[in-house]
């Protein structure tokens, strides 16, 4: 699976030892858990349910994902965010989290704490 490590937003997946399909909604979430920051491949909801309650959100890498149900809508703008994407990634592994929020102009305050 890692030859296209991002999947598309949209694409529905099972993770392992999962009972219910997630959707992908996003990338590189970086959640604040008791003030641990740790960054993930994925953030999702389950499927087809979806976001009912922010309990429900899920975080989730790559390689968690046992099986591909579908994916997302695919284009040339797509391909070109996930060199960005995959960018970025390098960017906040090389340079830490913590580093990488504080010096992204971009992100708002409470985006980097949340």
């Amino acid at each position: 699976m890692e030859s296209d490590k991002f999947l598309t937003i949209g694409s529905v997946v099972m993770l392992k030892g999962g009972d219910k399909r997630a959707m992908i909604t996003g990338y590189l979430p970086i959640p604040n858990n008791s003030g641990k920051l740790e960054m993930f491949d994925y953030i999702g909801c389950i499927f087809p349910e979806g976001i009912m309650s922010l309990q429900e959100i899920l975080v989730f890498n790559h390689q968690q994902i046992e099986k591909i149900y579908s994916t997302g809508y695919q284009d040339k703008e797509v391909d070109n965010f996930k060199e960005e994407l995959k960018m970025v990634e390098r960017k906040i592994k090389s340079e830490g989290i913590n580093n990488f929020l504080n010096s992204s102009p971009d992100l708002e305050k409470e985006d980097k704490l949340s």
